[in-house]
């Protein structure tokens, strides 16, 4: 099958442009350079040209902070480009898996959330992907949207300054000895592998809609720092930070854990333990939680 993959060269979609030519596919690698996504003509222009089957947009405009100093560009790209993916690859035939976020919510439910609660952004950032949403669900009706949460992988983020999370902590752990993390806030962290795993396993199936699709289970940015140290094996001391010695410039959900409960029901879920992904992204043992 011909794979479209835009954003190819990021950090989610580089690890899907690797499963999917593992899988087999041919796989036509679009970048910022072949695609401009807020141009309906650039869209459908190179979405033509590619032939492809089967498109997979991982791109999107995900720095929080920079969403909120710059709307219109937040909704060109998240929002307007997801409708002109809708609409080209309706044109073409073509079925469209477009990646959303757990920022969709408002992090008020104390219990994990699914696909059928409704959506409450607290910043520009969500309310665009949430358009984003709207525009491919009403606009193809051969669309996978996946929200996922908190995503690292062997990819740098440009985006965020080249290191992912447990990037970040493992650089800072060495250099001072002892870290500083919130435990106030809860994600399900998910490895862009097993992202990527998830994609080619929705490839060859017809049962199109939204889905949640992160690592099981969930922890704070607190225990998942421990854990990234005890599972590298770096002697590290973790403190728990007062959330005001980091205030957050844009709000955030403190509860964005998700359930992949219609995946589950499918029959395709693919994720494992967010401590299992991490072991594997790490190259090690499982360690006990």
């Amino acid at each position: 099958m011909i794979v479209a993959v835009i954003g190819a060269n990021g950090q989610l979609g580089s690890d899907v442009v690797a499963a999917l030519t593992g899988n087999g596919d041919r796989v036509v690698a679009l970048t910022h350079a072949d695609i401009e996504l807020s141009d309906y003509e650039s869209v459908r222009t190179c979405l033509a040209s590619s032939q492809a089957e089967f498109v997979v947009n991982t791109a999107a405009m995900h720095h929080v902070e920079q969403c909120e100093r710059d709307p219109e560009k937040a909704f060109a790209v998240n929002a307007i480009g997801a409708r002109n993916l809708a609409l080209a690859t309706k044109e073409s035939g073509a079925v469209l898996v477009h990646f959303s976020t757990d920022y969709v919510f408002d992090g008020k439910k104390s219990t994990p959330y699914v696909e059928d609660d409704a959506p409450l952004p607290l910043n520009v950032y969500g309310n665009s992907k949430v358009a984003g949403e709207c525009f491919v669900r009403t606009l193809n009706s051969r669309h996978f949207v996946l929200r996922t949460s908190a995503i690292y992988g062997k990819q740098p983020c440009r985006a965020k300054g080249g290191l992912n999370f447990v990037e970040l902590m493992l650089k800072l752990g060495r250099e001072r000895g002892k870290v500083r993390v919130v435990d106030s806030e809860f994600v399900s962290p998910t490895p862009t592998a097993d992202l990527a795993r998830q994609v080619v396993a929705l490839r060859n199936s017809s049962a199109y809609g939204l889905y949640h699709a992160t690592a099981e289970g969930s922890c704070s940015w607190h225990e998942f720092a421990s854990h990234i140290f005890a599972a590298a094996n770096v002697p590290v001391q973790v403190d728990v930070a007062d959330p005001s010695e980091f205030p957050a410039k844009v709000p955030r959900p403190l509860y964005s854990v998700l359930e992949n409960r219609r995946l589950k029901s499918e029959g395709l879920n693919k994720f494992q333990s967010w401590e299992a992904g991490l072991a594997e992204y790490l190259g090690v043992a499982v360690t006990a939680h």
